[in-house]
């Protein structure tokens, strides 16, 4: 049952009316209402963080940039090691990276002003269709049409949209540009989100408190769950790897700097074998020796493969020079030293061993 074209206007009214009262607080948003519009760099550096990454997660990490990088020009003067550092745990690497690129861009191009309209934000590195409707939107008030995860998910209850994912995007998002009203577009875009993401979940939807059920035909159909239609999922491809633990008598652990153009490039890592590549290459590890296996793999979900690493660790002496470049780094202080999870994992299973 589609949504009547008489009710396309009450949706959005109704929507921001509730949003209104029960925005979320959150520290990149403005109040509701059209008053104070935010800081088009906090929105900018909170839809990049929170790319494939939830609210909770992305929350700490913004407080921590915006106190150390408070603006985009202090952020493009950063090093890259210092960004890369910071950014480590959050996922999906190359989001810093080309968060970094932006950021000079932007301070370079554009005198560290942001552009205010969809056309212009997608000449900047990082930014795509959707990031730079939600920052038009957001940041500048300009109408621009929102669909993330959460208004995905409301859009095909709403109009009970039939087409499987993904091939169902384009009608869906055809449906959010009728709802999308000329005004107040940034908050329309933020109270969809905000609906996604509380009432209209994934499973069990509060469709009793939901402020759009009378107009939702998923709703009146009573099947609310079955949108949107997803095709069925394909098993992740495996891998396989080897990462190598080196550690010094008195306490150093070796680091490696991993190539830019590589998975995880700029960070700071353990060695191991090129396991981010479709036909991985064992190599060999950064010094010869009598190399012990743990019994316990790591394992670890990218977006697209799953990793199952082997560990390998040899224990020397502190005169002991690898051949690759790298440092040698504190143990008591490896937090500090910035690991993406995937070696984080590592860590803990050999202190975990070792306890």
């Amino acid at each position: 049952m589609p949504v009547e074209c008489s009710s396309l206007r009450q949706v959005a009214d109704l929507l921001l009316t509730h949003y209104d009262i029960h925005a979320r607080d959150l520290p990149w948003r403005a109040p509701p209402g059209g008053g104070a519009r935010p800081d088009p760099y906090r929105v900018w550096l909170s839809e990049i963080m929170l790319q494939q990454t939830t609210v909770a997660a992305v929350i700490p990490y913004f407080e921590k940039f915006t106190t150390r990088w408070p603006g985009v020009e202090a952020l493009a003067a950063a090093q890259d090691a210092e960004v890369m550092a910071a950014w480590a745990g959050l996922g999906y690497y190359a989001r810093a990276r080309n968060l970094l690129a932006c950021a000079r861009r932007v301070a370079s191009e554009y005198s560290g002003e942001f552009p205010d309209n969809e056309a212009e934000l997608l000449r900047l590195p990082g930014i795509g269709p959707y990031t730079a409707a939600a920052i038009a939107a957001i940041a500048f008030g300009r109408r621009a049409v929102v669909v993330d995860a959460n208004v995905e998910r409301v859009v095909a209850r709403l109009f009970a949209l039939s087409t499987p994912l993904p091939q169902g995007r384009d009608a869906i998002r055809a449906a959010t540009n009728a709802i999308t009203p000329n005004d107040r577009a940034g908050d329309f875009a933020q109270a969809m989100m905000d609906l996604g993401a509380g009432i209209c979940s994934v499973r069990a939807p509060a469709c009793m408190i939901c402020p759009l059920s009378g107009h939702c035909a998923g709703h009146i159909a009573g099947t609310p769950e079955a949108f949107p239609v997803k095709a069925a999922k394909q098993p992740k491809p495996r891998r396989n790897g080897t990462v190598w633990w080196l550690e010094r008598v008195d306490g150093q652990v070796w680091l490696e700097r991993r190539d830019e153009k590589r998975m995880l490039g700029g960070m700071r890592g353990l060695p191991g074998s090129h396991w981010d590549r479709r036909e991985a290459d064992r190599g060999g590890p950064p010094v010869p020796g009598a190399w012990q296996a743990f019994n316990t793999p790591v394992e670890h979900a990218f977006t697209h493969f799953a990793l199952t690493l082997t560990v390998e660790c040899l224990r020397v002496e502190e005169d002991c020079i690898p051949s690759a470049d790298g440092e040698w780094w504190p143990l008591a202080g490896l937090a500090d030293a910035g690991l993406p999870t995937l070696f984080t994992k590592v860590a803990r299973l050999l202190a975990r061993e070792k306890a």
